[in-house]
């Protein structure tokens, strides 16, 4: 039973990427039969899923794709052109598999739901113009036809598929009717032309009536492959020799289809020929079985044995032997990636951390008594505990691209629904950042996205109207900054109106009508609860719920958001994100006796807080750096406010940016870089001003992680509105 549920869980898998990859190239079409990759991709998807669950017996879901795969063969051998209203079916059959396949794994052997078997009949008939049976089959009709018609307008015969059909003597004894075989191919295809002949015909006198003579040779056009023509003769193969050969013009056809294998595993050449439906098993058998009892000590390779038969071509031997080493030296590459388990990854992370820990501990030890012949040993490991993060961390990194290309099918079909045109623009897709903060940051980019396509985007047109061009743009960008990533959702809109934004504030008593605010602050209301500017709710937005919910998800994974529009122009939203939500290389000092941690990559330079040197001042807390007007904030007196305290001797200066924004924090001492495992905070602790998480030290005593965009934005406000600051910060 494991090894079925095993079995599952890797059908699951690789359905889940099949149709992720089918969607993608759906969305990619440019709704012309060109993109024959594009085309072969979707094909590759239907083809390969109706395989596997074959294997497993699904066979609802094998009906389903069966239709799907026979459109989009006609699409690839240009018998049908593909547009906007295929592409959309298509898009929708791609969403009906997913949801049968889902059913199929959690209800073993059971029927489809009628609401199912409905939605799919309904897309089998906008896909082909016709109803199809619950199996996907020829219908009981079609498979009763008691005659077969050969068509007197005979085609070009390298259009057509020969098939030579040598009636064995015992078949009639065995209750086989040669003549229904023939009935049943013709719903396949056309018979062009059948020629009967009675070669083994003996004399009169020597005839048995109860033997067969016959022999058939019959020119059939269609456009299936071999493999479904040859099923056709499946119960009559033992008292038959069948030999069928493929049109010539399909040999194009099947070197695209070589060309177009997944290069996903090693095939040998017979493999590879019978998946394009260039060879059949049966075929490949009775060459073997000819090998094996030729007494000639030459065996010749059953590549040269399939040209000398003419059954394949010179070219298509020749090109799958080339694919079948090029597929080789994939598998080599890379044959070093395997799957992991995403919780068994996190409990590694987990483990690395407990080890990054100890390894600080026995640090403090080491230095505490003194122990310089273990010195050597402890500088070592924590070398090696330093790589092991590293190497843990990055196991968990992932590229963004991903999740941004989930956002084309978001962007299709909103915009449809909204009568818009609008196109979707993904840069920095490369960037890396951790698993886990890639599956958090999902839903609040898709409110994002949805709220571009509705609030932003306007209708054709308008655009028109305001001299922009009738399709819109949504822009996902991604790029590293400081140890963080920074995306950007931006549109060429209408863009917010402040005034407006403004207006429903204090109509809502969010704002004060004699509160003045930047124009920064009032963009930043539209993350108030219940603000929306939108005088119709629809199904997408205009509730005024959500925009709180984006921020309030961000800054759960220690992130932040901001906002820039201009009015008729269009909208930007710039999210902060942490890289992981683990371990840090963290800066640790000291004021008041305790002890916090500034994530290192935040810190710019240390200096001497030494008011003979700089221009320091007290009271509306700045500092001259240098010639650049640095706000700053004495952490002893932020976070202990009604404890008096004497000033220390010697102060420090720790320089951070966040973004654009710039600030210093005032400290007692420095302690130097410190590897923080990041340690959420309980309930009770988690909305504290200034802090952002905890960490245990080697000593065991616990230091606070600093929110350095929150402090940044407290120090600014601190400083004198009449004071007028460089843009810098």
């Amino acid at each position: 039973m494991s090894d079925i549920n095993a079995a599952l869980e890797t059908f699951a898998q690789e359905v889940d990427e099949l149709l992720t990859a089918m969607e993608a190239a759906l969305l990619g079409l440019t709704g012309t039969s060109e993109d024959t990759e594009g085309i072969n991709s979707i094909f590759r998807a239907m083809h390969t899923i109706k395989g596997s669950s074959g294997l497993f017996g699904f066979d609802q879901v094998v009906a389903f794709t069966h239709e799907a795969e026979t459109v989009l063969d006609k699409v690839r051998n240009g018998e049908r052109e593909i547009d906007a209203e295929l592409i959309s079916v298509l898009l929708s059959c791609k969403d009906h598999t997913e949801q049968i396949i889902a059913y199929a794994l959690s209800h073993e052997n059971e029927t489809l739901p009628e609401a199912l078997q409905q939605q799919g009949q309904a897309l089998i008939v906008q896909l082909t113009g016709q109803a199809a049976t619950a199996t996907g089959m020829p219908t009981a009709q079609e498979q009763k036809a008691d005659h077969f018609e050969v068509d007197d307008n005979t085609t070009d015969s390298s259009d057509n598929w020969v098939i030579s059909l040598a009636f064995k003597p015992d078949v009639l004894r065995n209750g086989m009717d040669p003549l229904s075989f023939i009935r049943y191919l013709q719903t396949l295809g056309k018979i062009i032309e059948v020629i009967t002949s009675m070669p083994a015909m003996p004399r009169i006198e020597e005839m048995n009536p109860e033997d067969c003579y016959l022999s058939f040779k019959i020119a059939f056009n269609s456009s299936t492959d071999k493999k479904t023509i040859e099923d056709v003769f499946e119960f009559v193969e033992d008292d038959c020799v069948i030999t069928i050969l493929p049109p010539n013009s399909r040999q194009e056809h099947y070197l695209q289809l070589l060309a177009d294998l997944p290069e996903d595993q090693f095939k040998r050449l017979g493999e590879m020929l019978v998946e394009i439906g260039a060879l059949t098993v049966k075929e490949v058998t009775h060459i073997l079985d000819e090998q094996c009892d030729s007494n000639n000590t030459e065996i010749k390779p059953i590549g040269e044995m399939l040209v000398d038969k003419h059954i394949l071509q010179q070219p298509v031997i020749e090109q799958a032997l080339k694919k079948q080493e090029a597929v080789k030296q994939q598998i080599n590459k890379e044959s070093s990636y395997i799957r992991v388990d995403a919780e068994k990854l996190g409990y590694l992370i987990n483990l690395v951390g407990e080890l990054v820990i100890s390894g600080a501990a026995m640090r403090l030890m080491v230095d505490k008594h003194n122990l310089s012949d273990v010195d050597d040993v402890a500088t070592t490991m924590s070398e090696l505990v330093a790589d092991i993060r590293d190497t843990a961390l990055q196991l968990r990194m992932v590229q963004i691209g991903e999740t941004f290309t989930r956002f084309q099918r978001v962007v299709h079909d909103v915009s449809k629904e909204l009568g818009k045109q609008i196109q979707l623009q993904i840069t920095g897709g490369e960037a890396e950042l951790d698993k886990t903060v890639v599956e958090k940051i999902n839903d609040p980019l898709t409110h994002l996205v949805r709220n571009s396509l509705d609030h932003g985007i306007e209708l054709p047109e308008a655009r028109l109207l305001a001299g922009k061009p009738e399709k819109g743009t949504i822009q996902l960008n991604a790029y590293h900054d400081s140890g963080r990533i920074v995306i950007q959702i931006s549109d060429d809109g209408r863009g917010l109106d402040p005034d407006k934004i403004l207006a429903k504030a204090i109509s809502r008593g969010l704002v004060k009508p004699d509160q003045v605010l930047s124009q920064a602050e009032i963009f930043n209301l539209i993350f108030a609860p219940g603000l929306s500017t939108k005088e119709e709710a629809s199904n997408l937005s205009g509730r005024g719920v959500g925009m709180d919910v984006v921020k309030r998800n961000i800054e759960l994974l220690r992130g932040s958001v901001a906002v820039d529009s201009q009015l008729g122009i269009g909208t930007t939203v710039t999210i902060h994100l942490p890289l992981t939500l683990a371990i840090i290389d963290g800066f640790m000092v000291e004021a008041q006796k305790e002890l916090y941690i500034i994530p290192l990559s935040m810190v710019e330079e240390c200096v001497e807080m030494d008011s003979e040197e700089w221009q320091i001042d007290d009271v509306q807390h700045y500092v001259n750096l240098r010639g650049q007007v640095l706000p700053y904030l004495r952490l002893g007196d932020f976070f202990h406010k009604n404890k008096k305290h004497s000033k220390a001797k010697r102060e420090s200066l720790v320089v951070v940016r966040f973004g654009e924004s710039k600030a210093g924090f005032v400290v007692d001492e420095l302690h130097g870089e410190n590897q923080t495992v990041i340690k959420p905070l309980g309930k009770l602790f988690e909305n504290l001003n200034g802090i952002g998480g905890a960490t245990v030290l080697g000593s065991g005593n616990v230091a606070l992680i600093l929110d350095v965009q929150g402090l940044i934005q407290h120090a600014k406000k601190r400083v004198s509105q009449t004071l007028v600051l460089p843009s810098a910060i």
